[in-house]
Formats: structure tokens, sequence, C-alpha cells
């Protein structure tokens, strides 16, 4: 689990997705990134990229029905949303040279002149020697605003060093037009179906992006282009996602959509008065609900972030649920049983590792208040004190006078791993099943990754509105966290059998370069810990072997 990170102010970006019709139904360009470039390196993605300040209206000549207020009211800006469908035109130009521009009716230009231009003054841009706008308005063109719909926004999550809140804009491939990605920014490109590209995805064959993927998804409803574009002309317009005032250490500060706190600061702050932090202090109690309280023990660490939740259910009429006492620490006991004046009537543990479950042996004898959780089926490196009254089951209902909880048994993290979702507050308790700002590692034998994807997709089967994390903020939108969680295991795991495929063997040692490569060496120990629990996954698939140290690619 990695600390809180210096929050990065996202850049306004625009995309273009480029569809038309091809034999086999739709389909959509994707260009493949360069490996030199410090975002997004090796993915294939659609053409799009940073607003420039240029990109505004008063250097353009447009031929467009959109008004100012008609855009605003599509991107949920107050102003300057033009430059969005500007900035996705001149990108599309030039990483793969489709230009939506065209002549006024009554110029003498042809579409050879059209085509001449295309050619000649895209690679005058790459060199340097001239703007995109200098160069449109030399040849009196203007910019086909209307031929791009918008369509989604993506706003890069915090923890990544570059940041972009991106339009995604869709728009059918004109006709007498071509493909050629720049050979700067992309070195290639591919029309795929929705279908192919997925396929290509799950198999390891092509990077995709998170909102990449999920686009390449929704395209994949659409049988032609004109479908494709007519759900993009009837969505609504979107609700604009504003920035939310926190404080903290260093002063207010504006969380975006993305922020590790920008969740829980709309839910505590709807008002927006400023009274939410985005900082997580041990001993600092935070009300996150009517009765629901989040303490975080004073344990931070590279695993534990600002440290771990320990979360207090229930008020002092009903009597108080104490989920993940965390580590055996008398102080933060103390403080847990200062906040409930000692009213507890259960103790709740998601699983025994060392920093979520010794607290609960302190709060037990002190208080003589049962303790509840799972037993792990292997004990090394697990808490030796815990001596739970009850072992729950999946799907058990544990009712403690009005306070009303499921349990989820999800496995993975650790055998004996639990989330408890609390129906009052429409809110699931999960441990390091789901933590936020880094991925959970899995470390066998008591980590187990086949548990791991089996009980994230267990969670599709529960509703709930907020994930209240071991370590972190609140988070919303629960299956999309889900989502993303899977789909970078998946990648994860491909580029781990693609990095044997191409080795033909490799150990542990061998294999956490080019797998984890995108991670700091330092966490190199903590990464084979995983990098281990996904080949046993794919031994007991039967696509790879294992012989000493070595292990391979099973041949078919």
């Amino acid at each position: 689990m990695e600390g809180t990170q210096k929050i990065v102010t996202p850049r306004p970006a625009a995309t273009v997705i480029l569809i038309r019709d091809g034999h086999s139904g739709l389909e959509v360009l994707l260009g493949e990134k360069t490996s030199k470039v410090n975002f997004a390196a090796g993915a294939f993605v659609f053409p799009g990229g940073a607003v420039d300040g240029d990109d505004r209206r008063e250097n353009f000549l447009l031929k467009s029905t959109l008004t100012d207020s008609e855009a605003a009211q599509h991107l949920g800006l107050s102003e300057g949303a033009i430059n969005y469908w500007i900035a996705a035109i001149r990108e599309c130009f030039e990483e793969v040279g489709i230009l939506y521009a065209n002549y006024s009716e009554d110029s003498k230009k042809s579409q050879n002149d059209l085509a001449m231009f295309r050619s000649e003054k895209r690679d005058e841009l790459a060199r340097g020697e001239i703007n995109f706008h200098q160069a449109l308005k030399e040849e009196n063109l203007q910019l086909e605003i209307d031929k791009l719909q918008y369509f989604s926004r993506w706003v890069t999550h915090a923890g990544s060093p570059r940041r972009y809140d991106t339009r995604f804009f869709i728009a059918r491939m004109p006709e007498g037009q071509s493909a050629q990605h720049d050979g700067g920014e992309l070195v290639d490109h591919r029309w795929l179906t929705p279908n192919e590209a997925l396929k290509l995805s799950g198999e390891g064959k092509l990077n995709l992006m998170f909102p990449t993927q999920k686009t390449i998804e929704k395209l994949a409803e659409f049988s032609e282009v004109e479908d494709a574009l007519n759900y993009a002309r009837s969505n609504l317009p979107v609700t604009p996602m504003t920035p939310r005032v926190s404080i903290g250490s260093e002063g207010n500060k504006l969380l975006l959509p993305g922020d590790y706190a920008y969740a829980e600061a709309g839910k505590l702050d709807p008002r927006q008065l400023g009274t939410v932090s985005y900082e997580i202090k041990a001993g600092e109690p935070v009300q996150l609900d009517r009765r629901v309280i989040r303490l975080t023990a004073p344990n931070p660490s590279v695993m534990t972030g600002p440290g771990t939740n320990t979360y207090i259910i229930g008020d002092h009429v009903e009597g108080f649920v104490v989920i993940d006492p965390g580590p055996r620490d008398q102080s933060h006991i103390d403080l847990i049983k200062d906040l409930t004046s000692s009213q507890i009537k259960s103790i709740f543990c998601t699983h025994t590792h060392a920093d979520h479950s010794p607290g609960a042996q302190l709060l037990s004898s002190q208080l003589g208040v049962s303790v509840i959780g799972r037993l792990p089926t292997y004990s090394d490196r697990q808490d030796q004190s815990f001596q739970p009254e009850k072992q729950p089951n999946n799907g058990d209902k544990l009712n403690l006078g009005a306070l009303s909880f499921s349990v989820v048994h999800t496995p993975g993290h650790a055998s004996n791993h639990l989330c408890f979702l609390f129906h009052e507050a429409s809110m699931l308790f999960t441990g390091d099943h789901i933590m936020q700002g880094s991925t959970v590692v899995i470390n066998p034998p008591d980590g187990d990754m086949t548990d791991y994807f089996d009980s994230l997709h267990r969670l599709y089967d529960h509703q709930f509105d907020w994930i209240a994390p071991g370590h972190g903020f609140l988070m919303d939108n629960p299956h999309e966290v889900i989502d993303r969680l899977l789909i970078h295991r998946q990648k994860r795991e491909m580029k781990i059998f693609n990095a044997l495929l191409s080795s033909g063997e490799g150990t542990l040692d061998d294999l956490v370069v080019h797998a984890y490569d995108d991670v700091d060496e330092q966490l190199y120990p903590l990464a084979k810990r995983s990098l281990l629990a996904h080949l046993i996954k794919l031994l007991k698939e039967g696509r790879v072997s294992e012989s000493g140290e070595n292990w391979k690619v099973v041949s078919k």
C-alpha cells in the first residue's frame, strides 16, 4: 500500500474515437504509443492529447451549428468547451493524419487541394515550422466541429505522476482519407472490431488502458457506425464534476475527480464548506455516516499507507461493533474505548495479518467482548493471538440489535479474508481485499490469485454504494473500482505470461524485471510474492510448468 501522495492537477485533454463500417461490422482505430513517452507507453489508444493554449475558437474558422453554451452544457463546463473539440481535431490530424476540416461552399478549392494540404502541412507541423491554426487560416479551411459527437469523460486517478481530464469524442472516418500514424507519438495503428480488440487484450496481445477498454466494451454494443453516433447524439449532457474544497496540513486544496479524497469530500461535505481533509491522520476520528466512524491506527508504512483503518459502527444507544481494531497498540485501543464509552457488542476482523487483528485480543480481554472472524489455512505470518468465538461463512447474516451485516468470504489476499456489508450505510468494509492507492499483495501459500479473482467477481452479486477500505479514504462507484482491479490483474498476468513466452523460461528474479518494469526496484521483493501467485494460478490452469526455480510456458 502506497502512502498519501502529492495531488497532481489533471491537464485538460481531448481524444477522438474514430469508427468506420467494415466487412465484419463497426471498426475502431487504435494507435500504439511509443515506449519513449511518459504516459501510456506501449498502450493502444485513441488519437488525442492535451488541450493547448492555441486551441481557442478565435483562432479558427468553424463550420458548426454548436453554440458555446450548448458545448458548455455537453461538457459540464462554464467556459472554453469548444476548445476540447478543437484540440481533438488537431490531435487527430497530428497523430493519424485525419482532418475534420473543409473549404467553404463558395471556395474554388477541390478535394485534391485538401489532400495536398493534409500531406504537406502535417509534415510542416511535425517539424515545428508552422502551427495548426495558422496552417488552417492560410488555407481558409473551416473545422467541422459537428462531425464530432461528445461521448464520455475520464480523469486519470490520483497517484499517477501525469494526470489528464479527458473528454472523449466519437466520429465517423471521413471519406477519401486514410489513417497514417506519425511515427513519433504513435508507432503503429490498427483498425479492429471491438470484439477483436477485446479478445487481443484478453490474450495480452493488445495493451489497453482502462478508459480505452471500457469505451471499446461500450462500442461492442453497436453493429454499425450510425448506431454508435445515434447513441452519442441522444446522450444527456453530463453533470459537471466540479472541484471540491478540502483542508490539510498544507492549507486548502481543490480536489478533482480521481483524487483519493474526492468521493469522501462529496459525501461528507455536500455544501462544500471545506471541512473534509485530504489527509488521513492517525488517531483523528472521521464520521463517515450516521453510525460509522473511521479511526486510523498509528502504523504508517509502505504496506499500510497512512495506517490501518479501524471502523466503529453503531451509537451509544445500540452499542458498537468494531471492525479491524488494528495492531497491538494500547494507545489505539484506548481511543476506540473512549469513542465507544466501552459499549462494544462485538469485534469483527477481516483477516489476521499483523496490522489488522492483534488489537482484537487486547480489546476483547479488557472488555470481555466476543470476536468474530475466520482462522487462516496457513498460520505462518498470521496473528497467533487471534481466537474467534464465531467463524462466519459466506452469506451469513450478523444481526446485533439494530446493526445488521452480511458476510462475504473473500479469500485471495488471505485464505480467511472477510468483507462486511453494513446495510444501513450501504457500505462494504473490505479490509485488504480492496485498498486505495495500490494493488493488493497476494502472498502464497495463504494468498491465492485464483481465489482473489473469484472473490472480486463475487462482489458483483452485492449492492452497495461505498467501499470502506482497510487503507485509504471512502471509495464510490464500487463496480468501476472492481472492474479496474480485475483488468489490472489480467494485464499483469498476461505481461508475466508474455515475458515467459519471449524468454523461453525464467526464475522469479528473471521475470520480475520484465513483468514489473513499471514498479520501483525497491518493491521487487513484494512484487515477487504476487508474481509467484500469478504463476501458481497459471500452473493450475495448465498454461505454465515449473521445474525447480524455473517456469516456462506449456506448449500446446
